[in-house]
Formats: C-alpha cells, sequence, structure tokens
C-alpha cells in the first residue's frame, strides 16, 4: 500500500479511529512528498505523525526529499503481478511493473489497512494493442494523448486499460511510466496493468532498495513515543 502526506494521513488517523489492532498488508510504504513546505508547524506534524504511526504499525516511512511516491514506489517496492492500492491519484504508474495499480480515496484506503476489503464495479477490460515503435518526436505521453482523444476525459470511466502488443517492448521502462502516470485524465477508475504481447506482465529493471523491510508492529495501543522506540524503516 502506497500512502502520501495528503490524503494518506487522513487514511491513517481514520484507520486508528476505527480501531483495527493492526495493519494487515504485507507491505505499506508512508510518503512524506507533496507537503514539503515548512512554512509553519501544520506540514511538519503531519510528517511526524505519520514516522510515528508507520512505527507503530510497522510501515516504511519514505523522509521528505526522497522523491514522488509514485516514482519511489516504482523503482524500490513494485512486484509484477501483485495489486497496490494507494492514497496518490498517480498510483497506476506502478502499473508500468505489471502491478494491478489503483489510486483510492482515503477512507477506502483506511479500511484495507485493517484488512477490510477494497470494492469497485466490475470494470470493463480494454486492450490497448501497441504496435510499431515511438517516432522521432513523439515521445510516450503522446501514448495517453491519443487515448484521450479518442475516448475523452470521461471514456475510461469504469474501465481497466491493459497495453500489450508488440510496440510495449520497445518501450523503456520510464517511457512506460510517461505514460502510466496520466491514467487519472481519463477517470480510467485509475485501474492499469501492463503486460506483454505473450501476456505475461513485463518487469524492466529498475533500481531499487531490496534491504528494505517491515518493521514489527508495537504490540500496545499507546501512541508511540519519539525517544523510547527507534525510528521505522526510511528511505
Amino acid at each position: 500500500m502506497l500512502l502520501t502526506d495528503t490524503n494518506g494521513t487522513m487514511s491513517w488517523l481514520q484507520f486508528e479511529a476505527m480501531g483495527f489492532p493492526r495493519a494487515v498488508p504485507g507491505r505499506i510504504v508512508s510518503y512524506a512528498d507533496h507537503n514539503v513546505y515548512q512554512v509553519d508547524s501544520r506540514n511538519s506534524d503531519d510528517h511526524r505523525y505519520m514516522q510515528a504511526v508507520s512505527r507503530r504499525y510497522g510501515a516504511v516511512f519514505s523522509k521528505p526529499g526522497n522523491g514522488i511516491c509514485h516514482q519511489v514506489h516504482m523503482e524500490s517496492f513494485s512486484i509484477p503481478g501483485q495489486t497496490l492500492l494507494g492514497t496518490d491519484s498517480h498510483t497506476p504508474l506502478c502499473g508500468a511493473a505489471g502491478m494491478l495499480a489503483i489510486g483510492a480515496g482515503g477512507l477506502d484506503v483506511a479500511v484495507a489497512l485493517g484488512g477490510g476489503p477494497y470494492f469497485f464495479q466490475m470494470p470493463q477490460i480494454v486492450r490497448v494493442h501497441l504496435t510499431g515503435a515511438l517516432q522521432p518526436w513523439v515521445t510516450a505521453k503522446d501514448v495517453i494523448l491519443e487515448l484521450l482523444r479518442r475516448l475523452t476525459v470521461r471514456g475510461g470511466s469504469g474501465k481497466i486499460f491493459e497495453y500489450g502488443g508488440p510496440g510495449l517492448r520497445t518501450l523503456l521502462a520510464a517511457q512506460r511510466k510517461a505514460a502510466l502516470t496520466c491514467s487519472a485524465i481519463p477517470r480510467a477508475s485509475n485501474l492499469y496493468l501492463a503486460k506483454s504481447s505473450s501476456g505475461e506482465p513485463l518487469s524492466p529493471k529498475v533500481s531499487g532498495i531490496p534491504s528494505l523491510s517491515r518493521r514489527t508492529p508495537t504490540a500496545d495501543s499507546e501512541s508511540a513515543s519519539e525517544t523510547a522506540e527507534p525510528s521505522p524503516p526510511m528511505i
């Protein structure tokens, strides 16, 4: 799961308010990446809270300055074939690694943190068959722009776009990310899955930090102290 310092902060608060004893997903990463301006205490208070709650429930904490959540998650935590639920609208960028990457609302993510299901209507699967290769002065972003031209900004509502075809193999990981990060524009339920022409998820090699792991959640239900316990794993 992917949580940012915008909707993700609210997700953690709602998760605690609902009284879940522990966070269930196997990998949870909290990112302090959007509200990095420290003109007053509000953003820094949010970041201190996210760091403390990440320690308490065994999540990884990405401190300010590491980079934007979906980019860092793609490079360091994406696993082909798995599902990713995130509070950022650009979560589908991780579909470039062959994940089913979904951007969701704060309360939906809070329920999923506690092990509850994420509900959505059965979407229509739209196959985007790519052929050829990008020509000079054409970028990967033109792929999503062409889909917008054909489908309009509402044409992807209730749909999963599954990319495939021989043209997909000609796109680098960065180029796939450029197309998938714009998935929120056609309102495609923020659901994307990139596959090769053979149907197998493609997992382009990207830089990662394999040594990072989740901490064991603390057993007690009291708030974590800033001095009593070590900091959560950070990147």
